[in-house]
């Protein structure tokens, strides 16, 4: 008999779980991912987001709208690799503009206008964009890992999920980005009604009774998802930005310079990159969180602690190197409720959620069990994507400022032809174009009105999962609502949903009343 310490056996089995569990699915990832086509659409991926995220205004997620329909004749894994490549892609891009011009090429990217744009005023234009590439890899890296090691155990969990634990999940996580939004909570929540509502449209999957087609033979199969993102983030920009002058003065392309910071700006961003990576991972894991709210939150954060807290907003490379880092953080933790419970945190999940069920993938739990292949080949794509947006955006900055010059009069025409070709081309029908361009004038005016578009993409999104939850744990339970609050997860994720819709109007009257309190009482005494 050997004897084995209880050492050598806590080693072993962790070996051993971590190359059954991680090891072993990302080795075969990346053996996926050695086909050539797929390589061939990861770079595309990549290098579309770059490019959109250069060009301000158009916007990952009307990017992905816009290839969407393309994605429809080419393998799902290409399809997923490219849209999901777009979407993280984009906030490498969006720094390029932010510290040029000025002008963030990507919502994300407002916050490194700040510091950026003053380096490259400074003459620093080189080493701000080359710590925020840096930044960013480490931070995609990083976050990428995170996916790999957190997918399994959610999933885990999620699989021993009913319709009634189904439906209050998806009651929270709609509730968390209404409450996340960036508009007013009863905005987003009235946007997230009318996605429902839009969801409702076709034939009911149970009762099979036509809803809301207003006897258009076209909308019995329900709204499409394509025109609809199209619409709202495609025709709805290009006709925001028609009315805007963007003003774009290049007038920095010949002091870019040495692109590789120094050993000091090296010392200075290590830190900042590190505590942006932790703060983005865990605020895109929030629905609504998003990118944008991790870089604001980590530049807070980076200036409070810093020793020079007066040195920001003037020119500090730790303010590029943070919100950078925390961005691309953010979008990569983005993927982990999307992929592994089917709740996308944002309208770009949204859209990819879209996509992987037009090409027949169940979203959530069971898209690990039942497609592992192809789930650790998207995140193996992660992977060598972030390596391919490194090379991409360090020696190639002279071409993204020529890019920069292209003026809109010739980019806007050939995306409304390429949204129309899209549109018509997923049916052949003339009435997704209608309806992609009714969505786009509704995507004008909304954003004219200051209404966020994600709560109604994603409540459209995840509408019809949601009603299909609910009636399955109905038909269990004989009808009875009980389900929901008799089991404790789904009772838990109930509580919490309602306490986000009540108390943000309270706290502010509660504070108003007790301050009211305590000066009557001032004034009696």
């Amino acid at each position: 008999m050997v004897w084995v310490t209880p050492a050598e056996r806590y080693y072993q089995y962790f070996i051993g779980e971590v190359a059954v569990e991680f090891l072993q699915p990302m080795i075969n990832g990346l053996w996926s991912m050695l086909d050539p086509t797929t390589l061939f659409y990861c770079f595309m991926g990549v290098f579309l987001g770059t490019l959109v995220g250069v060009l301000p205004g158009i916007g990952p997620v009307g990017a992905m709208s816009i290839l969407l329909p393309v994605t429809l004749n080419i393998p799902p894994l290409s399809t997923f690799v490219l849209l999901a490549g777009i979407y993280y892609g984009s906030k490498y891009g969006g720094s390029t503009t932010s510290i040029l011009v000025n002008v963030p090429g990507e919502a994300a990217s407002v916050v490194t206008c700040l510091d950026g744009y003053q380096m490259a005023k400074n003459g620093q234009a080189g080493p701000a964009l080359g710590i925020s590439a840096i930044g960013s890899f480490i931070a995609g890296i990083l976050g990428t890992l995170g996916i790999a090691v957190l997918a399994v155990p959610i999933v885990s969990f999620a699989l021993k999920y009913g319709p009634a634990e189904y439906f209050s999940m998806m009651i929270l996580g709609m509730t968390l980005l209404v409450f996340l939004s960036s508009t007013s909570v009863m905005r987003a929540l009235m946007m997230a009604c009318v996605g429902l509502l839009i969801g409702t449209i076709g034939l009911d999957p149970i009762a099979g009774v036509l809803r809301f087609t207003m006897g258009i033979p076209e909308l019995m199969d329900g709204v499409g998802l394509i025109p609809l993102a199209m619409g709202l983030y495609g025709i709805g920009e290009i006709l925001t930005n028609v009315e805007q002058k963007i003003r774009r003065q290049i007038s920095l392309s010949s002091k870019v310079g040495r692109v590789l910071p120094s050993w000091e700006d090296h010392k200075k961003s290590f830190g900042a990159i590190l505590r942006g990576t932790v703060v983005g991972f865990f605020t895109g894991i929030l629905p609504g969180g998003g990118a944008t709210i991790a870089s604001f939150a980590s530049y807070a954060i980076e200036k409070r602690i810093s020793r020079h807290p007066e040195k920001f907003g003037k020119g500090a490379i730790e303010g590029v190197a943070s919100p950078e880092s925390s961005n691309n953080a953010a979008t990569q933790s983005a993927f982990i409720p999307m992929l592994t419970l089917g709740i996308p945190s944002n309208a770009g999940m949204a859209v990819l959620l879209g996509a992987l069920i037009i090409h027949g993938f169940t979203p959530g739990p069971l898209l690990l069990s039942q497609h592992p292949d192809t789930f650790w080949a998207l995140v193996a794509s992660m992977f060598l994507g972030n390596l391919m947006l490194l090379i991409l955006n360090l020696p190639l900055i002279g071409i993204w400022i020529q890019v920069l010059k292209i003026p809109f009069r010739i980019l806007i025409p050939i995306i409304v032809v390429m949204c129309v070709v899209g549109a018509y081309s997923v049916n052949n029908s003339v009435t997704d174009i209608f309806v992609m361009l009714f969505f786009g004038i509704v995507g004008y005016l909304m954003k004219k009105l200051s209404l966020d578009a994600a709560p109604l993409i994603l409540a459209f999104v995840l509408g019809p999962i949601m009603e299909n939850s609910f009636r399955q744990a109905l038909i269990l339970s004989s009808g009875s609502i009980k389900i929901f609050f008799v089991r404790p997860i789904s009772l838990s994720m109930l509580i919490i949903a309602l306490l986000l819709l009540v108390l943000p109007p309270l706290i502010p009257a509660l504070r108003e009343r007790r301050e009211k309190m305590i000066q009557e009482k001032e004034e009696e005494s």
